[in-house]
């Protein structure tokens, strides 16, 4: 689970990514779970848009795409999505630690 400070940094580092997943009419569909796991292969983070002609909630078809890769719903602006899946061995982006109050 991630936390705001978490999920604000990983946004950050989103903003210069293109478009790596679409989900079209289909909805989420083995294909594109395929293409979503297969980008998790070289990347930690992606980015992703809901075509106008699906009829889901984009929340929903984020989220279900999250489920089936085991990954993290960063956050879902408008149509556009960013998933967060470190890597097992040796990950590339460090999440900030939360401070403990005393």
């Amino acid at each position: 689970m991630l936390t705001s400070k978490q999920r604000a940094y990983l946004t950050g580092l989103a903003n210069t990514l293109d478009v790596v997943v679409q989900i079209g009419k289909n909805g989420v569909g083995p294909e594109t779970v395929q293409q979503t796991a297969e980008a998790f292969n070289t990347r930690e983070l992606l980015k992703g848009s809901v075509l106008r002609t699906v009829e889901e909630d984009p929340r929903e078809c984020a989220q279900t795409l999250a489920e089936r890769t085991r990954s993290e719903l960063v956050r879902v602006t408008g149509r556009k999505f960013i998933l967060y899946k470190p890597f097992k061995e040796d990950p590339v982006i460090v999440l900030p630690v939360q401070r403990k109050q005393p």
